[in-house]
């Protein structure tokens, strides 16, 4: 079903490489790290930045207590308009109200909607979004990784997503981890998908508290491996916190984040994730950068369509969903013409390795490429 990745790419304006294992121990020191990389010149496949072969479908499911799962999955039918969501149907009903301004507030993707599965066997993505998310918030990855032969599977989380954590309704993180086994049962159990899901190889991903829930939900026996974006891990630098799960990782984030530091969190949780893993530093990226969010709002995320919808005041009470809602959205954060393409590729590409089962962090290429104008720094383990 898969084309194997050999290695996992990067496109950006420059690379900075560094790798760590135990079989590069015994190399002469004035040995170059990146020995493996390929020269500038040298032809470069970027097959993951753009759509795949699969034409994809989107249905909703729901979990036990009624809450939405969508999920994305290939297709033999070709898609002839678009799946949108507008983010103001999943805020309280007491604010959607209030959200009147003509102010861009949706996400379209190539999709459709219920159309049938096609026949195959495919692996598995849980996402997991993150605090006051929901489960559509990073639809630009997510049909993405379907149209690369995946079923991927988010469920909305009542202990954060936007309606309740607005709200201040949240409760236990340890829920969103049942929420995501909730999703894998649900779908399992839908006539559509039950001989189709490659139960073998499921992978979670995640962003901000979500690669939270994704890490967590890799203790589970089912899961390979799992991606975590703009997030770290439990109890931070603690060393009396739970132990990371003995899986492949890959960690992403951005320069800009101010929402989750990179250095004092994501960079940390690599750090203490057995190998094989993997750490990206995008720069000009903020939280943000790893949803949908930013094209809403005239590029000032959801912030942008209550301040043009008078709620200027009201967001100034709340000062932390003023943060959340615009952290990397603005100047001098890079665009998602910039950021999706890069992050699209990064994810797409570490997934199809891990579910090819030939990940080797220790082989990455390297090159220059002014096309998406962002720098990546990459470490490895």
């Amino acid at each position: 079903m898969f084309r194997r990745l050999a290695l996992p790419v990067v496109i950006s304006a420059a690379v900075i490489f560094s790798a760590c294992s135990e079989s590069e121990g015994s190399k002469d020191s004035s040995e170059s790290t990146n020995s493996s990389a390929v020269a500038p010149e040298t032809p470069l496949d970027v097959e993951y930045i753009e759509a795949g072969p699969e034409n994809v479908g989107v249905t909703t499911l729901a979990l036990p207590n009624g809450d939405g799962v969508e999920v994305w999955y290939p297709t033999d039918v070709v898609a002839t308009g678009q799946v949108s969501y507008d983010v103001r149907d999943f805020v309280p009903e007491s604010l959607k109200a209030l959200l009147t301004a003509e102010i861009p507030a949706s996400y379209s993707i190539d999709a459709t909607r219920d159309a049938d599965v096609k026949a195959g066997k495919y692996p598995v993505v849980l996402f997991s979004h993150g605090f006051s998310g929901m489960r559509l918030q990073s639809s630009f990855l997510t049909s993405h990784l379907a149209s690369w032969g995946m079923i991927v599977i988010s469920p909305d989380h009542a202990v954060r997503d936007l309606k309740h954590a607005f709200v201040g309704q949240t409760g236990d993180p340890k829920q969103a981890v049942t929420d995501l086994f909730d999703a894998l049962a649900a779908t399992t159990a839908d006539a559509r998908f039950t001989d189709v899901m490659d139960q073998t190889q499921i992978a979670t991903l995640g962003h901000s508290a979500g690669g939270g829930t994704a890490l967590m939900a890799a203790a589970d026996d089912r899961i390979i491996g799992y991606v975590s974006m703009a997030s770290g891990s439990l109890g931070g630098s603690d060393a009396a916190a739970p132990a990371m799960p003995d899986k492949p990782s890959f960690f992403i984030a951005g320069t800009l984040d101010e929402v989750v530091s990179p250095t004092e969190v994501t960079q940390v949780a690599f750090e203490k994730a057995p190998s094989p893993s993997i750490y990206w530093l995008v720069d000009g990226v903020g939280h943000n950068g790893f949803d949908d969010f930013c094209t809403f709002g005239d590029g000032k995320g959801i912030i942008g369509v209550a301040e043009a919808s008078g709620l200027g005041p009201i967001l100034d009470t709340q000062p932390q969903f003023r943060k959340l809602g615009s952290d990397g959205c603005l100047p001098p954060a890079v665009s998602s013409e910039i950021g999706f393409p890069i992050i699209r590729q990064a994810v797409t590409a570490w997934l199809v390795d891990l579910f090819g089962a030939s990940l080797d962090t220790t082989r990455i290429l390297e090159v220059e490429s002014g096309q998406y104008g962002a720098e990546v720094t990459i470490t490895a383990k």
